[in-house]
């Protein structure tokens, strides 16, 4: 890390005098939007005589360098208004400007002059920018509009169905994919194990999905990363907007302080069946309880031209009783405080604080024999330091570095004196990860782009903790242990990761509406979920890399064609990946991960390759707008100890996925959307033999994922009703229908064999489905 370190400054020191340039101007500044004050991440600024640009960064700003002169300077962003001022560069000047949201009529087909060819122009391939207003449109299960239940329907994206909530990016498993909300990550982001998810659309402003490409920002995870940031809050005028559904309201109240200079919003969501239903006196929900919550909060504060400050936080909590039986609790706590400087117009600078906490509880309450409270938790304290340093037109350096301690507490039952069950605690882990970044975009000539970048990672363990000594190292064994070695409070535990993650993307423009783009990424991941479910619950648990668990690494290269028609109003690219991961995780079978004190006895390692082929076709304008996506894609597991060593089919082995998405404008008033979606069946295990054992049936299965569930396939539909009259009207109101599973198709969650009870010879299969009808639903929706 000291190597690397001097590096990076000196890189930093000569990087200036490389960059300067006689008689060069900077024009930088805020591009936000001008209804409520937001910033506008990822709009473009483009100067057409010099044909180069830029786009925004995270906060809105931007900084673009160039000779003196005077220059019509387009200002861009999908949705809205373009506007060209032209501008008199003889000097450096600060340029803060506000665009208009887009106003387009129905009856016709509406081409502005904006440049809507993002998607060939724009370095970046794998990623996908996701619209919250496009989100609002789409049909919903009982309601509630669903971020993460969107992005399943991008190409390369799937999940496990209806229960889970994990999500499957190019082949990687739920516990690859950095979520990060305002820079926190969120370890769980499901509410009634995966029906929902914990972000409420009407607090979010921005979401980035990246699948391949990755910036050498981010880090820490190896399959894809979800950037999702909060609205800042209206600072032009008190604003409110929420919704009334069957199963959950929600509430947004945002507003200025002090106008243009500090505002605040505040966000809240719950659900109420179980109170409705105790309300009108339905048995079942008497003493029981089923609800969850979120509440988002943010401020900001512009402190003068040259600094801002951020303060954002989320909370929420899933609760879950039945009677004196038993509980479920389990909640994410996030904390965000950043702050932008600007030391020039081209120095960008943001400096951040962030606290990260997951915590999950089960028991059996009262004072009973079975009574016991279980509670697990991961806490994150993170310190990050990013600047962004325009150079000049042709280059955009960034760097920075990060410093996260980590606190694991895998899992401390306690019980009562009457009690069966016995206290236990396992230990408790505590990990240093820190990492630093380097990386430039640069311009070559007028077709050529390209982004190269080195991440370093250091990780590893620290006291108070302990290691087991097997007397096979390689292969542990629970009845094997020859000792234990003991590390005081601070002091490192052996071994010590240290890992380079270099990251190279490149765009060639064939022509205006064309171009290729290639990438390649390696990601090294520190933290791993041990899980034997295809999806993530409350009860799984998180541990750091250690003395028998490495650091999972993955690399992955890419390659894209990209290609609007009729002048960008329709978008479609095409591309294909190759993945290869070392020290992927599986299990024994049978493996037994709850309360186990030595777990790496129960895990089984290997190597992993996945790849795919990608095919994207949206439509933009019009009437009818959508999308239609396909995915061809491979993810195999290699193991010894599973399947004889040779190659099989990971639990998130999806060979085909295909999404259809439409959205049409009926009239002034009504809209119609729909949405279909195929995936082929999870992979599994069926028995192939039985065997009766003193009277008990033993079952032997099949090779590892050698079989599979019935394929997926599911109609959501809805219609959407405006009750404006015009564009002007202070209080927008809409009301939605939304029909979950039209077809009412009966999807395998998991497929089980049992004996027939008529014929104890004969094995039955039993296919166990979440939802079998549909489900409709009504929400109504306001805006003011």
């Amino acid at each position: 890390m000291k190597q690397f370190s001097i590096f990076l400054l000196l890189w930093v020191l000569t990087m200036p005098a490389i960059a300067e340039m006689a008689g060069v101007v900077t024009l930088s500044g805020y591009l936000k939007n001008k209804a409520n004050g937001e910033a506008l991440i990822g709009a473009t600024v483009y100067i057409p005589e010099l044909k180069t640009g830029v786009i925004t960064n995270p906060y809105g700003f931007y900084s673009i360098s160039v000779a003196p002169g005077n220059y019509s300077v387009s200002f861009s962003f999908i949705g809205y208004q373009t506007q060209s001022p032209s501008i008199n560069l003889t000097t450096s000047q600060q340029f803060n400007l506000m665009l208009e949201e887009e106003t387009k009529q129905i009856d016709e087909v509406v081409v502005t002059g904006e440049k809507k060819n993002r998607n060939v122009e724009n370095l970046q391939m794998s990623m996908e920018k996701v619209q919250v207003k496009m989100i609002k449109k789409l049909p919903s299960f009982m309601g509630e509009i669903d971020i993460i239940k969107s992005i399943t329907l991008l190409p390369g994206i799937q999940n496990g169905g209806e229960g889970s909530s994990g999500l499957y990016v190019r082949g990687g498993g739920p516990d690859e994919n950095l979520m990060i909300l305002d820079e926190a990550p969120v370890y769980n982001a499901s509410h009634l194990l995966g029906f929902f998810s914990v972000f409420n659309s009407d607090a979010i402003n921005d979401v980035q999905v990246y699948k391949g490409g990755i910036p050498a920002e981010y880090g820490g995870k190896a399959s894809s990363v979800i950037d999702i940031r909060m609205k800042d809050g209206n600072s032009q005028k008190l604003g409110m907007s929420g919704g009334i559904g069957n199963i959950s309201s929600r509430l947004t109240v945002e507003a200025p302080i002090i106008k243009d200079k500090w505002s605040f919003i505040v966000s809240g969501r719950r659900t109420y069946a179980d109170y409705l239903g105790r309300m009108v006196g339905l048995e079942a929900l008497k003493e029981n309880q089923l609800y969850f919550y979120d509440l988002n909060l943010k401020t900001n504060a512009q402190i003068n031209a040259k600094n801002r400050l951020y303060l954002s936080a989320y909370t929420g909590d899933d609760y879950f009783k039945v009677g004196e039986s038993i509980y479920m609790k389990w909640g994410n706590l996030t904390s965000t405080v950043r702050w932008n400087h600007l030391f020039t117009d081209k120095l960008f600078s943001n400096t951040s604080l962030i606290f990260s906490r997951y915590n999950y509880n089960l028991g059996v309450p009262g004072s009973g024999a079975d009574q016991f409270d279980w509670t697990s938790q991961i806490r994150d304290y993170n310190f990050k330091q990013d600047f962004s340093w325009y150079l000049n037109s042709k280059n955009k350096l960034t760097l920075g570095l990060n410093i996260i301690y980590h606190h694991f507490e895998p899992g401390q039952v306690d019980a009562n004196e009457k009690s069966y069950f016995t206290d236990l605690k396992l230990a408790n882990y505590n990990a240093l990860d820190n990492s630093v970044y380097l990386s430039n975009e640069q311009s070559i000539g007028s077709r050529l782009t390209m982004r190269y970048g080195l991440r370093y990672s250091y990780f590893q363990q620290i006291g108070k903790g302990k290691v087991r000594e097997y007397l096979h190292p390689d292969k542990p064994n629970e009845k094997e242990v020859i000792g234990t070695i003991e590390y005081g409070s601070g002091k490192l535990v052996p071994p010590a990761y240290h890992n380079l993650e270099p990251r190279l993307a490149l765009k060639y423009m064939l022509s205006p509406e064309s171009s290729i783009k290639a990438s390649y990424n390696r990601m090294v991941q520190n933290l791993h979920l041990i899980s034997n479910t295809n999806s993530p619950t409350p009860l799984d648990i998180w541990l750091p890399s250690s003395t028998y668990i490495k650091p999972l690494i993955a690399n992955q290269v890419g390659l894209g064609y990209f290609r609007n028609f009729n002048k960008n109003m329709f978008e479609t690219s095409a591309e294909v990946y190759y993945k290869k991961m070392k020290n992927v995780i599986d299990y024994v079978d049978g493996a037994e991960l709850f309360l186990k004190e030595n777990l790496e006895t129960e895990l089984l390692h290997g190597s992993g390759y996945a790849y795919g082929l990608e095919l994207y076709a949206k439509k933009q304008e019009g009437r009818l707008t959508g999308w239609v996506s396909y995915t061809l894609a491979r993810s195999m597991r290699k193991i010894p100890g599973i399947n004889e060593g040779k190659a099989y089919p990971s639990s998130y082995d999806r060979t085909h996925n295909v999404s259809l998405v439409t959205n049409y404008d009926l009239s002034k008033r009504w809209n119609f959307s729909a949405s279909w979606i195929f995936a082929t069946g999870n992979p599994t295990s069926y028995p192939i033999a039985k065997y009766d054992v003193q009277g008990n049936t033993i079952y032997y299965y099949a090779a590892r994922n050698s079989n599979r569930i019935p394929d997926y396939h599911r109609l959501d539909v809805s219609f959407t009703y405006d009750f404006k009259k015009n564009e002007h009207r202070k209080v927008k109101q809409t009301l939605n229908f939304s029909i979950y599973n039209l077809y009412a198709r009966r999807n395998a969650y998991s497929v089980t064999f049992r004996q027939n009870e008529d014929n104890p010879n004969v094995s039955e299969a039993t296919r166990l489905s979440i939802i079998g009808s549909m489900i409709p639903s009504v929400t109504y929706n306001f805006n003011f």
